[in-house]
């Protein structure tokens, strides 16, 4: 995992939900989004490929956030099946 720094203060470690669905029976592979961060999706060929692609998209969308100046999102409690918990330090 990459680590992200911020303004050259210490990184701190978050952790999302990602739930992963299988893609469609055509295409294969699977797609992923995270509950907590609005609009939050990915895909991968693999579940591993998936969960490293979550990972990436996770740490994009947080430091969009942070460059914009906005809240980092705290993770609830999913209301759906959790299938991974992707750490993330930002």
């Amino acid at each position: 995992m990459r680590a992200i720094a911020v303004s050259g203060g210490p990184l701190v470690e978050r952790t999302y939900t990602v739930v992963i669905h299988p893609g469609e029976a055509d295409e294969g592979g699977f797609w992923a989004d995270v509950p907590a961060l609005k609009g939050c999706h990915t895909q991968g060929d693999t579940y591993e490929e998936t969960i490293a692609n979550a990972r990436e998209a996770i740490a994009g969308y947080l430091q969009m956030l942070m460059k914009l100046g906005e809240a980092i999102p705290v993770e609830k409690q999913p209301r759906g099946k959790t299938v991974a918990a992707v750490r993330v330090a930002v």
